[in-house]
């Protein structure tokens, strides 16, 4: 008979399969993922500076030359596995990897911690299974499935069971994961741990604690150097960020904070895996109705876990008003994004789930199985990913959602580059482009040098000499007006017409009747060609003229490309 971790890792296997049988045709998440965060860790092996951390070391491709200190830390591992594989193999053995490890790491906290007995290893392995399966943002690591072990490993330390094994986990926690998602939040879970066992006389305890903290800290400063030297020592650049305005951006209020926070509450936000908390909830009730010793007892032990979440919640919820207020004031807020103390919400809610369940007399362990089957369910049915890549080996894909060859494209825009070099004589370094109706990642995988970008930093200065290429556009719609000025990160060529849609198909082809482009300004910042999904009615009208159109059967986009005119010049 199969052990239960061995199923766990079975059903792992099961679930990682469509993505081994599609190939490059699986679909992988879009949305600040494939157009944004899958480019940075290709583009830092492509120009070879993964550790070049000097402050004049750029990437030439992006935005004229973004500084290579703007992009992720070169001891990632993410960064890593893009030197050793090609963009999409990169991608999912990242995600296997980050998997295995978050199963593993939630199977040993179980053990160990929240489900010990003998009978309820079916269940560990079961909620392993559906933790290591929610719906994450894999290219950020270990982040989020990797809290469980993280948490093991303090707790033994701070019970003065630890080893060296728990001190090194400690330390190489941060090299996998993002400071700016868990970074504070940790550190301040466990500062206020040390502090709680010092008010309470475990001075050992606290002073592992605080040791442990210090080294995570002390870890994350060695492995985002760049981020800590451009805050705290010497400034490289002023970024994008210090003109974040919230006020323009959000809505306020009390019924408005009170969504957020309910949404917090029912389903998490989505970069921190996003899931429907309903077998949570009903694991609490079932504990309530029949644990052994009666409501009361069941209260007690799950009372401060649930007012945790709850005050997270609320707290994720109205943060950000207040941040509104005071933000011009404090400016280093806009460094950080202070609802993702939510990415420790996943972790939390998974506690509840597991203590629930520990409270549950043996003759209740059928309810305590479904629980199990429930949240493993509901995290699938969440896993966008999973579920379009079974629509894709079903021929069913989901319509506007390309996988992932559709949506680079790679023969689609090989065939734009060999037009462009018999155009122009020259290789895509000796030109710039611009993006219209997609991503300007899908052309800096294809290798082209693109103006434009999507960047959670990024200098100031550029922005601003970005913005007159726009300005046309921007005065037409005050949303993509405050989109770009009071936020940014997507530095895109926007059209009034397209609004925020970077996923133009190639059918039905569609027409943007009137595009009010700078061309003048566009060369100026040496701009040549405009890669667009959508035709223009009127190239002229934007200083432009056609030049060719390209499609292919496999890919998502129609390509239409438009030069500057020289009556723009």
């Amino acid at each position: 008979m199969l052990r239960p971790l061995s199923l766990a890792l079975g059903g792992l296997l099961l679930f990682l399969l469509p993505f081994l049988l599609l190939g490059s045709h699986s679909y992988l998440t879009i949305h600040d993922n494939l157009d944004t965060e899958i480019g940075s860790p290709y583009l830092l092996n492509k120009f070879r500076v993964v550790f070049d951390y000097r402050p004049t070391t750029v990437i030439p491709s992006i935005m004229n030359g973004l500084p290579r200190n703007a992009l992720r830390s070169g001891l990632n591992p993410t960064v890593w596995l893009f030197g050793i594989f090609p963009p999409w193999a990169a991608y999912v053995v990242n995600q296997a990897l980050v998997r295995l490890l978050g199963l593993l790491g939630m199977w040993a906290l179980l053990r160990a911690r929240w489900l010990p007995e003998s009978r309820q290893r079916g269940l560990a392995a079961g909620l392993a299974l559906a933790w290591a399966t929610l719906r994450i943002y894999s290219i950020y690591g270990l982040t989020v499935l990797g809290q469980p072990a993280l948490l093991l490993a303090v707790l033994r330390l701070r019970e003065g069971r630890g080893r060296w094994w728990d001190w090194l986990l400690v330390a190489v926690f941060p090299v996998w994961t993002f400071f700016v998602f868990v970074g504070p939040f940790i550190g301040a879970a466990l500062g206020g741990l040390a502090l709680y066992d010092f008010w309470h006389g475990r001075r050992a305890a606290a002073l592992r604690v605080a040791l442990a903290t210090g080294l995570l800290m002390a870890m994350y400063v060695v492995v985002e150097w760049p981020l800590f030297n451009s805050l705290l020592v010497a400034q490289q650049f002023v970024s994008h960020r210090t003109e974040h305005d919230l006020l323009r951006q959000m809505s306020l209020g009390l019924g408005a904070g009170l969504r957020q926070a309910l949404s917090f509450l029912a389903i998490g936000q989505y970069h921190s895996s996003q899931f429907f908390r309903g077998a949570v909830a009903l694991a609490v009730l079932a504990a309530l109705a029949w644990a052994p010793g009666g409501w009361r007892v069941a209260a007690r032990k799950l009372a401060p876990w649930l007012l945790g979440i709850l005050g997270v919640s609320v707290f994720c919820g109205f943060v950000l008003q207040g941040v509104a207020l005071v933000q011009h004031q404090l400016p280093l807020l806009h460094a950080f994004n202070l609802t993702r103390l939510g990415f420790l919400l996943p972790l939390a809610c998974f506690g509840v789930l597991a203590l629930s369940l520990r409270l549950l007399p043996p003759g209740r362990q059928t309810v305590a199985a479904g629980l199990v089957g429930l949240q493993l369910l509901i995290g699938l049915a969440m896993n966008t990913e999973w579920t379009n890549n079974l629509r894709e080996l079903a021929g069913h894909a989901k319509k506007g959602q390309p996988n992932y060859a559709q949506y680079v494209a790679k023969p689609l825009f090989t065939s734009v580059k060999q037009y462009l070099a018999q155009r122009t004589g020259l290789p895509p370094s000796g030109y710039r482009v611009g993006c219209l109706g997609f991503a300007p990642a899908v052309a800096q995988l294809n290798d082209f040098y693109t103006l434009d970008s999507n960047q959670n930093n990024y200098p100031l200065t550029y922005k601003r000499q970005f913005r007159p290429l726009i300005a046309g556009e921007l005065a037409k719609d005050a949303d993509l007006r405050a989109y770009f000025d009071a936020w940014g990160n997507r530095c895109f060529f926007y059209s009034h017409e397209l609004g925020r849609n970077f996923l133009v198909p190639a059918t039905p082809i569609r027409t943007v009747q009137d595009w009010a482009l700078d061309a003048a300004a566009f060369q100026r910042l040496g701009g040549r060609f405009i890669l667009s999904a959508a035709r223009l009615a009127n190239p002229a009208r934007s200083g432009l003229r056609p030049v060719g159109d390209f499609v292919n059967s496999d890919a998502y986009w129609h390509i239409y490309v438009y030069e500057v005119a020289e009556s723009a010049k």
